[in-house]
């Protein structure tokens, strides 16, 4: 006897809850930590010790690609100074890279910043993740102090090296906005060609405080100073680019791990290209540093539903459904006895980005965040804080 044909159950459409999979994208993003100026005085001093505790607390984790510090590292500019940095560096497992700060430069030259450090002339390029590393020198044109200045040659080399990016992302370090430039047509050369150019990113120090800024088409971060502060605790900043998409949030020292760091989809303040604003399904990507036993994400005031680990364990990711008129999706680690958590508004309009109200400047800044670590207060010395 011939049994029946089997028949298949009939089709139904997967819930909205528990959307099919969707891989994400093969390229880990690009994330890094930065310590902010250091204006190291003496083993002594307070922000000696909160450099030596930042380098600890870095080293104690993995999922970064390298550390950066944005000059002003030794406030004087002398060689004994510069032995601290460089005995706070030695102990870092990542790759390091040092840019110059106008205080780098007190002693007349940039000799002891070069000796002491033991650092690559400047500028120069690394690729990172397929990502653009360009780390300038504004200070050692200059005749010292905030005479910011890239030289003829140093613009010619930038202007070469976005030119030649092809189709690459490329993230800028230098110590302050190029609006500070004094160099002859530097200002709006430099401004114009990071505007227009493929640079995502512009990492800075200089200001003394966290500063986020978006001219819709690259966003722009100040991380405050480790020495001579002035507002908010001590600590460090994490940032990240993911697939054209800047996230940045600043870490307390004195926070435990784990830290998460939403890297994908674009916050709407952050977002500055209309292929950032999401549709109805999304990839959510974060990075988790530090030891977490659970990470799991929520829309909204919704229920918490897990995240998966991605090859590499870099970063974790779901497939989400973004129902209509949804405002905030959180993700949160919990490890041994501690939690963090972090949190966008994702954007989903394509035609509200930022638009430039001044290109290469803090006219642009988002104020006040403080789930990133922004206060908007502006103190430091080129705003509302002491004369350093």
């Amino acid at each position: 006897m011939i049994a029946p044909p089997k028949t298949a159950p009939p089709k139904t459409a997967p819930p909205k809850t528990a959307p099919p999979k969707t891989a994400p994208p093969k390229t880990a993003p690009l994330a890094f930590a930065h310590i902010g100026d250091l204006h190291l005085t003496g083993a002594e001093a307070g922000n000696a010790r909160d450099y030596q505790a930042i380098v600890a607390q870095i080293g104690e984790i993995e999922g970064l690609d390298f550390v950066f510090l944005p000059g002003d590292n030794a406030d004087n500019g002398r060689p004994e100074q510069y032995a601290l940095v460089r005995a706070g560096l030695d102990r870092l497992h990542l790759p390091v890279h040092v840019i110059t700060g106008d205080h780098d430069r007190e002693g007349g030259s940039l000799d002891a910043f070069y000796a002491g450090l033991d650092v690559p002339r400047l500028p120069y390029a690394v690729d990172v993740r397929g990502v653009r590393c360009l780390f300038l020198d504004m200070c050692g044109p200059g005749t010292g102090g905030p005479d910011f200045r890239l030289g003829p040659d140093q613009v010619a080399w930038l202007a070469a090296e976005l030119a030649g990016a092809q189709g690459r992302d490329c993230i800028l370090f230098m110590h302050s906005y190029p609006a500070d430039l004094k160099g002859e047509g530097e200002a709006a050369r430099v401004a114009d060609l990071v505007h227009r150019g493929p640079v995502r990113l512009v990492e800075m120090g200089h200001t003394h405080y966290n500063e986020l800024a978006n001219d819709g088409r690259t966003v722009y971060a100040a991380t405050r100073s480790t020495g001579q502060i002035e507002e908010g605790p001590v600590g460090y900043a994490v940032a990240a680019l993911d697939g054209g998409v800047v996230s940045w949030r600043f870490k307390d020292l004195g926070r435990p791990w784990p830290f998460v760091l939403i890297t994908a989809p674009a916050d709407r303040r952050l977002a500055h290209e209309s292929g950032h604003a999401v549709g109805e399904r999304f990839i959510l990507r974060a990075l988790v540093l530090g030891s977490a036993e659970r990470v799991e994400y929520r829309i909204d005031e919704g229920p918490w539903q897990a995240m998966a680990r991605e090859d590499g364990a870099r970063c974790y990711a779901a497939d989400v459904v973004w129902p209509a008129g949804a405002q905030v999706v959180a993700v949160r680690a919990t490890g041994r006895g501690s939690e963090d958590s972090d949190a966008i508004e994702p954007a989903t309009d394509p035609t509200s980005l930022p638009i430039s109200r001044g290109i290469g400047s803090d006219a642009d800044a988002l104020g006040a965040w403080p789930e990133r670590g922004l206060l908007g207060t502006q103190l430091g010395p080129n705003r509302n804080g002491r004369q350093w």
